[in-house]
């Protein structure tokens, strides 16, 4: 099996590299291309492995474990430098002015950890999401570099499940757990059942991360109003609270929305 490590010089490295480079026309790219494959371990043993199999028995069996991991791997670095090109169609829609952001070091910092992520990730909604939020904060500088290290940790650790119920607030904010489970799934399964406590889970997960939060009433100032204790009517319920409870609304955090914002673009076509 091909190893992390590449005996190739640079030129060699650059020219296996334009077999599977889609049209990358500009020169601000250069530092976050060399960036991501910087923290990409198998990179360098692919590249290697793509020369040295040239040598080979043509009649080498395809289908050996070796041959595998070429083909795994081949088609993940022409998804990886298709997410590059496609940052790099973006950068160049958003002018020069950008180049100094974008070839900062705060900056690839923030592109090493993402291609990091973007390495282990296992949907190409991920992925997707992930390139998103590193083009968006090249030329968008709605919050600090901080907050998008958090995104990104965020994006590491939720499932697409996850996502999904993030999307269904955005465009709906005020939406209920009962609304939002029968716009996704449909039917409602017992409350006793593996659905219901994964959901109750995932609305767990983005409620402590700060993501959603109930609606709630504020001062002029944004200070939240705490919530009057209902008045009790006779002899309060034995059965516990609904995992599809339907009066209490939910909205995104003002993280959140940010959030959205930036990874996104499916949902938010423009970023202000």
């Amino acid at each position: 099996m091909p190893n992390n490590d590449s005996t190739l010089s640079p030129d060699e490295i650059h020219q296996q590299l334009l077999k599977y480079e889609p049209t990358i026309r500009s020169r601000i790219i250069e530092k976050v291309i060399l960036a991501a494959l910087g923290v990409i371990p198998w990179v360098g043993g692919f590249l290697s492995a793509a020369v040295s199999l040239k040598t080979e028995d043509p009649n080498y069996k395809s289908q050996s474990l070796q041959n595998k991991w070429m083909a795994e791997h081949e088609t993940k670095l022409q998804k990886l430098m298709e997410a590059l090109a496609d940052m790099d169609s973006r950068f160049q829609s958003l002018g020069a002015q950008i180049e100094e952001r974008v070839s900062s070091d705060e900056y690839l910092e923030l592109v090493r950890k993402g291609f990091r992520i973007w390495d282990e990730a296992d949907t190409d909604e991920k992925r997707r999401y992930i390139a998103n939020l590193l083009t968006n904060s090249a030329g968008t500088k709605l919050t600090s570099d901080d907050v998008i290290r958090l995104f990104l940790d965020w994006l590491r650790i939720y499932h697409e499940a996850h996502f999904a119920i993030v999307r269904k607030i955005f465009q709906e904010p005020g939406v209920t757990r009962f609304d939002i489970w029968k716009e996704l799934k449909g039917d409602l399964p017992r409350e006793d059942s593996a659905d219901a406590d994964l959901y109750r889970l995932l609305i767990s997960d983005l409620s402590i991360g700060r993501v959603i939060r109930q609606v709630r009433n504020t001062t002029e100032e944004g200070q939240f109003l705490k919530r009057r204790p209902k008045a009790s009517k006779g002899h309060s319920s034995l059965i516990m609270e609904s995992a599809f409870e339907d009066s209490k609304q939910y909205v995104l955090t003002e993280l959140g929305k940010q959030f959205v914002h930036y990874t996104m673009n499916e949902v938010v076509t423009r970023i202000e």
